[in-house]
C-alpha cells in the first residue's frame, strides 16, 4: 500500500453542468483544479449516477447519485423529497467510503458543514483522517436553525482540525456554535476574461442581475424596484439584463412582463456559462446584488475582478467590505424602496468613481491564495512541505 499522498474533497456543490445552473460549484472545480497542480486530488461530488471521472492525472472524481435541486432546498416533511435526501445521504457515504477505503487520503475537506463534513467525520472516526470543514451561510444560517440539526453541525465543527467560512460575519456565528475558531476563507472562481474595457463614463447606463431566482436573492425586490423608476430615471438606463431561474420563474416573468409592456429595457435570459455571465458583467456598469440573505456572493468577487462596481443590499458581509472601500452604492434597507434608491443614486454617479475601491477588494479573491491555505494548513497531515505558486 502507498503511504497517503492524497487531498480527499467532499461537496455537494461539484458542477455536473456549465450551462451556469453550477453557482457555488463552478468555485468547488476551479479550487479542485489548482490543488491538483500541486497534490493528488479526489473530489466526492454528486452526479447523475455513480460513476469515477478522472479528470486529469492528479484529479478524479467520485460521483454520487443526487438530485438535480439543492438538498437545502428539499423538505423532510414531503414523502418524495423525503426519500431523496436520505437515498442522497446513503450514496454519498458509499462514495466517500469508495474514495477512502485505499488508505490513500491524508486529509479530507467538507465542503461543506451539511452533510460533507458529516462525512467527513464519519472518515475520520473509521480511518482516523484528519478533516477540516468550511462553512457556508446555509450550514449555519438555515440548517443551524434546526435544533437536531444544529446538534449535528456542533459536532462537524468541533471534532475537525481546522474550520473556515466564507465570510466575516458567518465565521463569528460559526465560532458561537462551536466554540472554536474559525477562520475566513472567500469562495472565488478563475476567471478567463483578462481585458476589458472600463464602464461608462456618463449615462446611460446599464446593469446585469446573475443569479437564482430565489427569495433569498431578492430577485424580486429587484423588479419591484426597477417598477418604481420614473420616467426621468428610465432615461439614463441603457438596459437592465437578468438572468438565472428557480423557484420564483412565474413570478419573474410577470413582473418583467409588466415592464417590458412599459417599454422599459429590459432583458430576461435563463442559466448562462461561467464565460457568459463574465461577458455579461464586463458588458455591464453596476452588477445588482439584491439579496435578502447571503455572505459574500461569489458573483460579488467575479465583478470585482471584471472592474465593476455594484449596487447592493446591505447583507451578511458587503456592508463591512463597503466600509473598507466603497465599491458601488449601498442601499439603506433590504427592500424594494431601497434598491430602488440605491439604483437611483448609481444613475447620478459614473461608475469609474469606484475604479480604485474595485481593484482594492479584486486583490482579495486570488485562487491561488485560497489554494495556499489550504495546502500549508494540511501539509502537517502528509509530511511534507508543500509550495504554492502565487499568480
Amino acid at each position: 500500500m502507498k503511504s497517503p499522498d492524497t487531498l480527499l474533497l467532499i461537496t455537494t456543490s461539484y458542477p455536473r453542468w456549465t450551462n451556469g445552473r453550477e453557482a457555488a460549484g463552478s468555485f468547488v472545480a476551479d479550487i479542485a483544479e489548482t490543488l491538483a497542480e500541486y497534490v493528488n486530488v479526489r473530489v466526492v461530488a454528486p452526479g447523475d449516477h455513480a460513476e469515477i471521472e478522472q479528470k486529469s492525472p492528479r484529479l478524479a472524481i467520485y460521483r454520487y447519485a443526487a438530485p438535480q435541486r439543492r438538498l437545502v432546498n428539499l423538505r423532510m416533511w414531503n414523502p418524495i423529497d423525503a426519500w431523496r435526501i436520505l437515498a442522497t445521504l446513503r450514496a454519498g457515504s458509499i462514495a466517500v467510503d469508495m474514495a477512502t477505503r485505499d488508505g490513500r487520503v491524508f486529509h479530507t475537506l467538507a465542503l461543506w458543514a451539511l452533510p460533507p463534513g458529516k462525512w467527513a467525520r464519519g472518515v475520520w472516526r473509521k480511518r482516523c483522517v484528519p478533516y477540516s470543514v468550511w462553512m457556508l451561510g446555509s450550514d449555519v444560517w438555515l440548517l443551524g436553525r434546526i435544533p437536531f440539526v444544529r446538534g449535528i453541525l456542533r459536532r462537524v465543527m468541533c471534532d475537525a482540525k481546522y474550520r473556515f467560512a466564507d465570510g466575516l460575519q458567518l465565521a463569528e456565528d460559526s465560532r458561537r456554535i462551536c466554540g472554536k475558531n474559525v477562520g475566513f476563507l472567500p469562495s472565488t472562481r478563475r476567471l478567463d476574461t483578462c481585458e476589458f474595457d472600463p464602464p461608462a463614463h456618463s449615462p446611460p447606463y446599464s446593469f446585469v442581475f446573475i443569479g437564482r431566482w430565489h427569495h433569498h436573492k431578492g430577485i424580486d425586490l429587484l423588479l419591484d424596484a426597477l417598477a418604481m423608476l420614473d420616467e426621468k430615471d428610465w432615461e439614463r438606463v441603457s438596459e437592465v439584463r437578468i438572468f438565472g431561474g428557480g423557484p420564483l420563474a412565474t413570478l419573474v416573468q410577470e413582473k418583467a412582463r409588466v415592464l417590458c409592456d412599459a417599454g422599459r429595457p429590459l432583458e430576461i435570459g435563463g442559466f448562462i456559462p461561467k464565460a457568459e455571465a463574465e461577458r455579461a458583467i464586463v458588458r455591464a456598469d453596476y452588477l445588482v446584488i439584491p439579496s435578502r440573505i447571503e455572505s459574500i456572493p461569489v458573483v460579488f468577487s467575479d465583478a470585482m475582478k471584471l472592474g465593476r462596481p455594484v449596487v447592493s443590499t446591505p447583507v451578511g458581509d458587503l456592508p463591512l467590505l463597503f466600509e473598507k472601500a466603497a465599491c458601488g452604492l449601498m442601499a439603506e434597507e433590504i427592500s424594494a424602496s431601497g434598491i430602488c434608491d440605491a439604483l437611483r443614486a448609481a444613475l447620478s454617479v459614473s461608475p469609474t468613481r469606484f475604479t480604485s475601491a474595485v481593484r482594492q477588494h479584486a486583490d482579495k479573491f486570488d485562487i491561488s491564495t485560497i489554494a495556499r491555505e489550504i495546502l500549508d494548513a494540511t501539509a502537517a497531515d502528509r509530511n511534507v512541505d508543500v509550495k504554492v505558486r502565487t499568480e
